[in-house]
């Protein structure tokens, strides 16, 4: 079970700058050879390099140049020319069978995950609230017109919500996304309803969702983003008391019965008072999103 939605891939039917942009010609600076050409091309190197990284996977820690080839679709030769040059920028490194991640990767791994990474106490208070309740802990952050996981702590039941730092669930579903709307914009609400299933109509059930919420000092949802999965939040506040973040529970909701919840609602409300009193922050947190 996972309210964790499979973030899209990476861009395909692209063509490298290496070579198979188009020579200069004719066509001068506005044909293929030209400034934009070039620009398309690089961009689309990129996206390239890209692909071929995101194979890499716990379960895939090695891949191999036929199954780059295979999951690109790219050409043999330009595959080659892509992680020559992942090499040469140590993002890929050669091993028995294939090529893994590159040290590289790793100054870029630590730089992220001290940006990202929640404080020592946050991640006591939210350990103590797991073991406490029995079911999963999470932070969420707004962004764009998505929440973002920055933190969690995993249930200690068997059969249990999973999802992982840097997963990313839509604004319009989940009561996390109630909670994080509390200082929403018309603007921002409406194109986060556009981009839900319902389209504009939802926008209006977006902010009663939302000011519900703050009425009450928490929110729920059952399956509203997956099935059987239900959620309790409350807010994170900054130092000027703006809702940053959210705090939740989450789980199968058969263990989620009317009078759980609000346990699950006290609970939450007073470690995310311990959190807040904390200074809470994140980079991603942008209170006033318009």
């Amino acid at each position: 079970m996972d309210e964790a939605s499979a973030r899209p891939g990476g861009a395909g039917g692209v063509v490298d700058a290496a070579g198979s942009a188009g020579t200069a010609g004719p066509a001068g600076p506005a044909g293929p050879a030209g400034p934009a050409g070039e620009r398309d091309a690089g961009v689309r190197s990129v996206r390239r390099a890209l692909d071929i990284l995101t194979l890499l996977t716990e379960d895939r820690p090695v891949v191999s140049l036929r199954e780059i080839t295979e999951a690109t679709g790219l050409p043999k030769t330009t595959v080659l020319r892509l992680v020559h040059t992942l090499e040469q920028s140590g993002l890929l490194w050669s091993a028995p069978g294939g090529y893994t991640a590159g040290p590289g990767l790793w100054r870029w791994a630590h730089l992220a995950r001290s940006r990202w990474e929640v404080t020592r106490e946050t991640r006591a208070v939210m350990r103590e609230l797991a073991d406490r309740t029995r079911e999963t802990v999470n932070v969420f952050v707004a962004h764009d017109l998505h929440r973002v996981c920055v933190a969690h702590e995993e249930s200690p039941h068997p059969l249990r919500h999973v999802i992982d730092v840097g997963d990313e669930q839509p604004l319009w579903a989940g009561a996390s996304s109630k909670i994080l709307l509390a200082d929403a914009s018309d603007a921002l609400l409406r194109r986060i309803a556009l981009a839900s299933p319902d389209g504009e109509p939802a926008m209006a059930a977006l902010r009663t969702a939302a000011q519900e919420a703050r009425r009450r000092g928490y929110a729920v949802s059952t399956g509203e983003w997956d099935d059987g999965l239900t959620a309790v939040a409350v807010p994170l506040t900054g130092r000027s008391g703006a809702v940053i973040a959210s705090l939740s529970l989450s789980g199968p909701s058969h263990r989620f019965p009317y009078e759980t919840v609000e346990h699950f609602a006290t609970a939450l409300t007073e470690a995310a008072a311990r959190i807040s009193d904390e200074g809470f922050s994140h980079p991603l947190s942008t209170p006033g999103r318009t």
